[in-house]
């Protein structure tokens, strides 16, 4: 089947966006929407008890993290711009809205598909490229061109069995599906939404030394990149070190490997010039000599792009459990447009330290717009797509993707800007693989380092709920019982299959559906996107005053 190239071959007519302006960089509701709506949760309830959810995210980091912002989790350290909770939609009882939709309604809503269309064609992409709506068509200068200049969605989610994405003529697309644990608490299913991650290295990195694709270069580009951002070796296909030049497994010789060993040289520098003694392969090994790519612990090469489709929770066809939905609530994307050095983020690190220090009131300033996305201001940008009134994916407004940044850039759980992939589960198929291929079930839990105890267990432990609001009653009745106090019994079954912790009952699932379908239909994302039917007043704040004491002792990794 022929790809589109005009919309005059358009099988039929775009919808009418009737929806606001998204191009107006103006915040309506609050500039501080960078700090996530879990930051103002309560953390000792009625009875003094204290709750701990801060420290998956607030935490000592890892080198080139500079952020090491462990000390958050003993303090409310807000000030008089952000210490008024913005995200009203948290404190609004959904009930009413929510029993009006019915479960056979939302489930055929779930069901449809509105990233694909029925003929193959990303329904997005041919939107932004050929159907531009003028409210989408941002402008510096007042004159609008008509083009979209962002990031136009090229995954078609059709994946071979190593997780690779092909198009419909059957070429690879770049995007690579791979199979991670999720993040604690908001990225569990039984907390609103099922999602996926794919990677995307730049196309240097996918082609042989003489420029021509190579699937098996870039696996090995892959795993290269894992092993720095891990800091392990890693396990790949056996392959000749003699075809490329580069001694995969630092043995001293070129010969035969199984494995990418994490041995890191620091590099020399030479008359404006690194002289690298790690690798790439390829394409990708001669640009990394021109210091056209880089490399180091920690961090992805310039132009690694990240595609995160953040879906419905859909029922499979028995109605005994749940799966990827079809729908997409959002689609967010993410793309490393420069590269910095550990001084440069030891640098901005201690610039964003010194300047919260000396005006403590002042909020960031963040860059972007509609067509671009915004800019952490380490090196990515970050673009969002999400569903308009009537279903159908939409840009994120300036204001509306503010709430990627803070996460994605100022907190100390993250490895160069990412959540997922330093996560990566490299138990079935090398870690390679969509959901659709395989789902959660049989995960392990992750077994802490530290002190040998299972990552979701601990979290448990800590924060006295599935969470980080406490309003999943549904984890409360299973993993604790009527005094707070866990169910060792049930805790230990999660050790060889998180889905006993992370996956919901079929009847929550379909009513976090419905709470978020809510938010769909007012469109009142900036005021928050987590769905709910009873009101949060009882676990979350309106207003923090400013620098109490959470009544944490800090958690170290």
């Amino acid at each position: 089947m022929r790809e589109i190239t005009s919309k005059g071959i358009l099988d039929e007519s775009f919808p009418v966006y009737s929806g606001k302006d998204l191009t107006s960089k103006l915040v309506s509701n609050a500039k501080s929407a960078y700090i996530s709506p879990q930051c103002y949760t309560k953390t000792k309830d009625t009875n003094g008890k204290v709750y701990n959810p801060c420290y998956s995210c607030h935490i000592n980091s890892n080198e080139p993290n500079y952020v090491d912002d462990w000390d958050l989790q003993e303090s409310y350290a807000f000030s008089e711009n952000s210490k008024k909770n913005p995200f009203t939609n948290l404190f609004k009882d959904r009930t009413s809205q929510v029993n009006s939709i019915s479960d056979e309604e939302i489930l055929e809503y779930i069901a449809e598909d509105n990233y694909m269309d029925n003929k193959g064609n990303i329904i997005l992409a041919n939107r932004l490229k050929y159907a531009l709506p003028e409210k989408w068509d941002f402008s510096s200068d007042g004159i609008k061109d008509g083009k979209w200049s962002g990031f136009v969605p090229d995954s078609y989610f059709n994946f071979d069995k190593e997780g690779f994405d092909k198009n419909k003529e059957g070429n690879y697309t770049g995007w690579v599906a791979f199979g991670y644990s999720p993040f604690l608490g908001t990225f569990w299913p039984t907390n609103g939404s099922t999602d996926d991650v794919l990677i995307r290295l730049p196309s240097s990195m996918m082609k042989d030394a003489d420029g021509i694709f190579s699937k098996e270069v870039y696996k090995i580009n892959l795993a290269i990149v894992e092993s720095m951002i891990k800091r392990k070796d890693i396990s790949i296909d056996k392959v000749d070190e003699n075809i490329y030049g580069v001694d995969l497994n630092h043995d001293g010789i070129l010969s035969e490997t199984s494995t990418v060993v994490y041995n890191w040289i620091i590099p020399e520098y030479n008359n404006g010039k690194y002289i690298y003694s790690n690798f790439y392969v390829g394409f990708a090994k001669l640009e990394l000599e021109k210091n056209k790519l880089h490399i180091a612990p920690g961090l992805y090469p310039e132009g690694t792009e990240f595609l995160h489709s953040v879906r419905y929770i859909g029922i499979n066809e028995a109605k005994t459990g749940i799966k990827l939905a079809n729908r997409m609530k959002e689609l967010r994307y993410a793309k490393k447009t420069s590269w910095n050095t550990y001084s440069q983020l030891s640098n901005a690190a201690s610039s964003e330290i010194k300047e919260r220090d000396a005006f403590p009131d002042r909020l960031r300033t963040i860059t972007g717009n509609v067509e671009e996305g915004l800019n952490t201001g380490l090196g990515w940008h970050y673009q969002g797509f999400i569903e308009d009134k009537g279903g159908h994916l939409r840009p994120q407004s300036y204001e509306e993707t503010l709430s990627c940044i803070g996460c994605h850039s100022g907190i100390g759980a993250i490895t160069d800007s990412t959540f997922s992939f330093p996560r990566k589960n490299n138990t079935y198929n090398k870690g390679w693989y969509h959901w659709s291929q395989k789902d959660l079930s049989g995960m392990k839990d992750r077994i802490l380092t530290n002190n040998n105890k299972g990552e979701y267990a601990y979290y448990l432990e800590n924060n006295g709920a599935g969470d980080e609001f406490r309003g999943n009653e549904e984890i409360k009745s299973k993993f604790f019982d009527s005094k707070g106090n866990l169910i060792q019994s049930e805790v230990d079954k999660i050790a060889n299959d998180i889905t006993y912790l992370i996956n919901p009952s079929v009847n929550r699932a379909i009513s976090l559906n419905k709470e978020y379908k809510v938010i769909v239909d007012e469109q009142s994302y900036i005021y928050g996107k987590d769905g709910h039917t009873a009101p949060l007043d009882s676990t979350v704040y309106k207003e923090i005053e400013i620098d109490k004491s959470t009544g944490i002792k800090a958690i170290k990794h």
